[in-house]
């Protein structure tokens, strides 16, 4: 199975943060966690009801960091999918809860509603027909009807997109699916979740800056450890990128790596999953951390900012 397995950004305020992916947007609270290699920092977790890969948008809420500046070598947009009919009631959402968003415009024959979080991080709706019989889960806010899957992909800002192109093919098992423009797009064939990549060829653009608003890193999908270390037998054999070793996240094992282009690239296994250490019916509900950090748990706690129960 090839996809993205979740995408992870930057924010400020995490109480902000929550109140906007629950509420405005209507997903779950999926995982109540801190920032392993910064334990003063949460990790906080958002997909659908049981989050499933491909659904799966954290932050690490540093509150402190400066504004992030778009550009060349950082991923320039995060996408949803919801159907197609539903770009209609979330337009009027958005205007209701004044968030800021731009005009409907087409890509690749699909409706696209762009939109910014309140610290910048760029993200679109993209309205796919037939994803109104995929299962979705709603908070009591958002109608089921209207709401959002999981990923429709991710757009990439780079200088050349020939070797990022040839990693997404050869490593990761997309296609190349057509060009409008500068617009290079790859598809995966395995999941309509977190199934398209977009490169925006962007040559001498201005790099672009990490900080707040900005996406951190991009995982893709290793449904095992075994694939995962084809996959990174691959990075290093036919395309001369140094991964990580594997490191354990709790929820599923990862490997990182910069693809050619710059932008931080992780490959994720499916298992074990969010319902490890507590049950769907209650996740991101209490403040999890793994074996290694519970000894720190009161001063863990004590350092970190209130945040709302997920309901």
């Amino acid at each position: 199975m090839s996809g993205i397995h979740h995408v992870t950004a930057i924010s400020g305020r995490a109480d902000r943060n929550h109140e906007f992916y629950t509420r405005v947007l209507g997903l779950r609270f999926v995982k109540k966690t801190v920032n392993f290699d910064d334990p003063g920092t949460y990790h906080l977790y958002y997909g659908d009801e049981a989050g499933q890969p491909g659904t799966i948008l954290t932050f690490f809420p540093w509150e402190q960091a400066s504004p992030g500046r778009a550009g060349v070598g950082l991923a320039q947009q995060t996408a949803f999918r919801v159907p197609a009919a539903s770009i209609g009631y979330w337009t009027h959402r958005f205007i209701d809860k004044g968030v800021v968003h731009e005009a409907l415009e087409r890509r690749f024959g699909d409706p696209v509603l762009s939109f910014t979080d309140p610290d910048g991080l760029s993200l679109a709706l993209v309205g796919v027909a037939g994803a109104e019989k995929e299962a979705a889960w709603s908070n009591g806010e958002v109608p089921a009807a209207d709401a959002i899957r999981g990923f429709h992909g991710v757009t990439l800002m780079l200088d050349d997109a020939a070797l990022t192109g040839a990693v997404l093919t050869d490593v990761f098992g997309f296609a190349a699916a057509g060009r409008e423009g500068s617009l290079i797009r790859f598809r995966s064939s395995d999941t309509a979740f977190g199934g398209v990549v977009d490169i925006r060829q962007a040559k001498g653009f201005l790099g672009g800056a990490m900080g707040r608003g900005s996406v951190h890193h991009i995982a893709f999908r290793a449904p095992d450890d075994g694939t995962q270390a084809d996959m990174a037998r691959k990075l290093v054999e036919g395309h001369g990128l140094r991964p990580t070793p594997q490191i354990d996240r709790q929820y599923f094992r990862s490997v990182y790596f910069r693809e050619p282009g710059g932008v931080l690239f992780e490959i994720a296994t499916d298992a074990p999953g969010f319902a490890v250490d507590e049950p769907v019916a209650s996740l991101g509900h209490d403040l999890k951390l793994p074996r290694f950090l519970e000894p720190k748990r009161k001063q863990i706690e004590a350092a970190l900012p209130p945040l709302e129960q997920a309901a």
